[in-house]
């Protein structure tokens, strides 16, 4: 049985136990899957195609990270540079050795917003702050900067969202521009990333899914429980396709140099023996060896996962608009995938 076929399988029966909404893209040398499946209008039956634009929650991630090493490139700042060094805010009880490195790595310590380690649903937190208000990096700010350290900087890894709303403040500093712009600048305009941005939910582009909650009574949209924008930890919007070229074009050193996209690359904190950390990007270890590069993303209606393999360059996208699904899939993908690179 060939590749196409093995994946097709595998899709149909995932399909069978939890119907999947959303976009897989699979390209190797050749193309070798493409799907939309469910709707991305559930009201209007508008079907989810390849070419429909999905928010990608925490999958977002690499973006900031790509920014900052940019930043650090152009000699602006370092990766050892202090925070206090670089914003104006005030954080009373965060340790003053809090480097960039730190920040970009999940290893800082600073207290969250939304802690992954003890909350699990995105949603609570807007339950008394609207979500209309959540324009911009500088709007997160009261939910952690007056909170205590977790640990000491560098001590272990617990994955950090203000972390990546602090990077994105950085980023807005050094640039003079507001995160998005810069975003869209250095990064969406460079990859020809035409179908990629930071959509407001209240107007959101034509062919952009709608994130559904599905719950006993039936659905509901994601309008309340996700903030109106996105921003440095999460939030962009992107199609399988736009992936394709993000990934190309970090791979080939167009978004950085070599030495800096070996560096964005590099294994530095470990959430297991196989699942490591870079900067804003996972990294899959299999037998020793590098399996996979990934982004992943997870947000009230909205679950994605978007993999490179680093022995042939294979891509795996897996973009959905609703709660679960992506990283099961993915998981089959591996497995086909692990099959085939063993022969």
């Amino acid at each position: 049985m060939n590749l196409t076929l093995k994946i097709e399988e595998a899709m149909n029966q995932h399909n069978q136990d939890l119907p999947f909404s959303g976009a897989v893209f699979i390209e190797g040398e050749e193309k070798i899957f493409e799907r939309g499946y469910g709707y991305a209008n559930r009201s209007e039956k508008i079907a989810n195609t390849i070419s429909t634009r999905f928010a990608i929650a925490s999958g977002s991630k690499i973006l900031t990270a790509v920014a900052i090493c940019q930043l650090v490139q152009e000699g602006v700042v370092t990766f050892d540079t202090y925070l206090k060094d670089c914003l104006n805010f005030p954080f009373p009880h965060f340790d003053p050795d809090i480097t960039i490195h730190h920040l970009l790595t999940h290893s800082s310590g600073v207290p969250d917003y939304f802690d992954e380690e003890f909350m699990s649903d995105f949603a609570d937190l807007w339950k008394d702050l609207p979500v209309y208000n959540m324009n911009a990096p500088q709007d997160f700010l009261p939910l952690f900067q007056n909170g205590e350290m977790k640990f000491a900087p560098g001590d272990r890894f617990s994955y950090n969202n203000a972390g990546y709303i602090l990077l994105g403040l950085i980023v807005e500093q050094l640039s003079g521009l507001s995160f998005p712009a810069y975003i869209e600048k250095n990064i969406f305009q460079p990859c020809g990333m035409i179908d990629s941005g930071y959509f407001r939910m209240d107007q959101l582009s034509e062919r952009t899914a709608v994130g559904y909650i599905d719950h006993k009574l039936g659905w509901k949209t994601n309008i309340y429980s996700v903030p109106i924008v996105g921003g440095p930890d999460g939030g962009s919007y992107t199609t399988v396709h736009d992936l394709v070229k993000f990934w190309n074009a970090l791979f080939d050193n167009r978004l950085l140099s070599k030495e800096y996209t070996d560096i964005l690359l590099t294994p530095y904190t470990s959430e297991n023996e196989e699942l490591h950390y870079g900067y804003g990007v996972w990294i899959l270890m299999k037998e020793n060896e590098i399996f996979k590069y990934f982004v992943m993303g997870s947000d009230p209606g909205v679950i994605m996962q978007s993999s490179v393999y680093a022995k042939d360059n294979t891509h795996a996208h897996i973009l959905g608009n609703i709660n679960k699904g992506a990283g099961m899939i993915a998981l089959k993908i591996d497995e086909i995938i692990h099959n085939e690179f063993r022969g």
